[in-house]
């Protein structure tokens, strides 16, 4: 979109006449934003979506579904109460949408400028709790969240995607007695995550897709790839942030307080050991996952300024397996051929 055509999509969204016009910095995703400042109204931020807004860039069974799915989830959200930015105007059909402007204060940035980390993360385990056990309560039919799943399919597609970058892309050389122990182990991983029980998940709850408003309430974003997965998985995508590293005491406070937040929601009463195992292990494919999938946005999508973070995820992966003894062997192999992991 031209200046003129984001001026235009402002001021139909908002009635108000349009000034400057800047361009945002985008994640690992394909959608354009733009914020649009008003010459006498609040800003706002276009989304430019891509050729194919619907199609995921991994790997899904998705059908193209009858409406944007950002738009959809929204929806859901909304009604259940989770604050998610305004959406000032629907104009999928014509490629945009606009959207409140949340500002740039991301929960990573509000960290940085000193807010109380206990007290956002306490905030953001309350919200997510309480959106768990709405869903598994109530569950949405209608929510696009609950006509996809992380199922063995999409697990198994995952570790391949940390075999194919996170390894031989950056060099590694395993014999294939190596590969195909490793692949034994993964596949044992994918079904025991994949028969856990599912609900919504946002997918990648983390530091930077929760923003933290001046009054310090916190807006969920990002959220259009939601689908059903583990009750563990958006935790770990929180707890385990590439962006963000937190030291074990917090996480494991933040996991007790999930636990409690979860049954005092309507949520049934979990297994607090069961819970926390299950939590590692999901570690484990989630942080690989990370890895190998920055690799593929530096060689792919040429954008390295994810990379900087490979470290952190892989952190997180040998704490886990240390907790995970029936994966020695993947730690292992994984010690000989990544230098993180050592």
């Amino acid at each position: 979109m031209n200046e003129g055509q984001l001026q235009a999509a402002y001021t139909s969204a908002t009635g108000q006449p349009a000034g400057r016009v800047e361009r945002l910095p985008g994640g690992a995703g394909n959608r354009t934003y733009w914020r649009v400042c008003g010459l006498t109204g609040p800003s706002a931020v276009v989304m430019e979506l891509p050729a194919d807004p619907v199609k995921s860039e991994e790997a899904s069974k998705d059908h193209a579904p009858p409406e944007l799915p950002f738009v959809n989830v929204h929806r859901y959200l909304s009604r259940i109460g989770v604050r998610v930015p305004r959406l000032l105007l629907d104009a999928s059909r014509d490629g945009f949408l606009v959207i409140e402007d949340l500002t740039d204060r991301t929960l990573e940035q509000a960290l940085k400028e000193g807010a109380d980390r206990r007290a956002l993360y306490s905030d953001a385990i309350d919200r997510l709790a309480r959106l768990r056990a709405h869903a598994e309560r109530d569950p949405d039919p209608t929510c696009l969240a609950w006509t996809r799943a992380f199922d063995y399919d999409l697990y198994h597609w995952e570790f391949e995607h940390f075999i194919e970058y996170g390894l031989l892309a950056r060099g590694a050389k395993p014999s294939e007695a190596e590969l195909k122990t490793l692949r034994k182990h993964f596949e044992r991983i994918c079904r025991e995550l994949a028969d856990a029980p599912r609900s919504f998940t946002h997918r990648d709850y983390q530091s930077r897709n929760i923003m933290v408003l001046e009054d310090g309430e916190q807006v969920v974003i990002d959220f259009q790839d939601a689908l059903q997965g583990p009750r563990q998985y958006d935790l770990v995508a929180l707890l385990r942030d590439s962006y963000v590293e937190l030291d074990r005491p917090l996480i494991d406070a933040m996991l007790a307080r999930y636990l409690e937040r979860f049954e005092a929601e309507g949520g049934p009463r979990v297994d607090a050991k069961d819970f926390v195992a299950f939590f590692d292990l999901l570690t484990v494919q989630r942080k690989l996952k990370d890895a190998g999938r920055f690799v593929f946005i530096d060689r792919v999508k040429k954008n390295p300024s994810f990379l900087v973070h490979i470290p952190s995820s892989l952190k997180y992966v040998r704490d886990a397996l240390k907790r995970r003894p029936e994966l020695r062997e993947v730690r292992g192999i994984l010690e000989k051929h990544v230098p993180e992991l050592r």
